[in-house]
């Protein structure tokens, strides 16, 4: 028999509340919506008294947006998806900080999936919601980069950041005052929010800040030289985007 899984959906859009919530009743029939709320205090409400497995919430809503509604909680015991408008750099933040999340118009397979995903009773953690918060709100102006480890978010200013480095399933941000921030993400997964922010892949274990490139070195070396003494290889299949993005090699 499968599960029941109870969800309230958050929007302050009317029409894209009973939309997602017709949708769940004809794709996802294992899902009851229990409440469907326009605004941050009647979704704090509806949450507290009938604890859903579930919520499906806008970020940007007037007088209590998405993240100052998963602030009145002291601990997110139910599944979360954001539903969003399409915005390229916050999609990029969405994965980089694991959280699950459904663009406008809503796609069946999509909702279908992050229900399925629901069902194991993934919570998400305070440290993934509060790196999201400033990944988003900062994407006007980013100047900084929050990265989540084990006991919270650290953040850091992306000028200062010399080079990002692989190690297995994590990746090492060496940043200008010899320090290291080991993020368990993926170097595919750094490149994926880092690449629009003057950050280049030059090896399959590198990717770097050409702002802190100091020279070439051709030949059997084939290295960058970075700020701060770093030699960091450059593979040959790389060099094109090099060349393309400086123009002087």
């Amino acid at each position: 028999m499968t599960q029941t899984l109870k969800a309230v959906v958050v929007d302050d859009e009317p029409d894209c509340v009973r939309l997602l919530s017709l949708q769940l009743k004809m794709y996802c029939p294992e899902v009851k919506v229990v409440a469907e709320c326009t605004d941050g205090e009647a979704a704090l409400k509806s949450i507290t008294t009938t604890k859903p497995n579930l919520v499906f919430l806008d970020i940007e809503m007037p007088r209590m947006n998405g993240f100052e509604l998963l602030e009145k909680f002291d601990t997110i015991n139910f599944s979360l998806v954001f539903v969003t408008a399409y915005d390229r750099f916050a999609v990029k933040a969405f994965r980089f900080c694991a959280l699950d999340y459904l663009l406008k118009p809503v796609d069946a397979k999509d909702l279908q999936m992050a229900v399925q995903k629901a069902g194991f009773q993934r919570w998400p953690e305070r440290q993934q919601v509060s790196a999201l918060k400033h990944q988003v709100v900062e994407r006007h102006a980013p100047d900084r980069i929050a990265l989540p480890f084990q006991n919270g978010v650290a953040f850091v200013e992306i000028k200062e950041i010399i080079f990002c480095q692989s190690d297995n399933n994590y990746t090492r941000f060496h940043t200008s005052d010899g320090r290291e921030h080991l993020v368990a993400k993926t170097l595919g997964d750094v490149q994926e929010i880092m690449e629009d922010r003057d950050f280049l892949r030059v090896h399959r274990q590198y990717l770097v800040n050409v702002n802190h490139i100091i020279k070439y070195v051709r030949g059997e070396g084939n290295y960058l030289m970075l700020a701060g003494g770093h030699q960091i290889p450059l593979a040959r299949s790389k060099k094109k985007k090099l060349v393309e993005r400086f123009g002087w090699l």
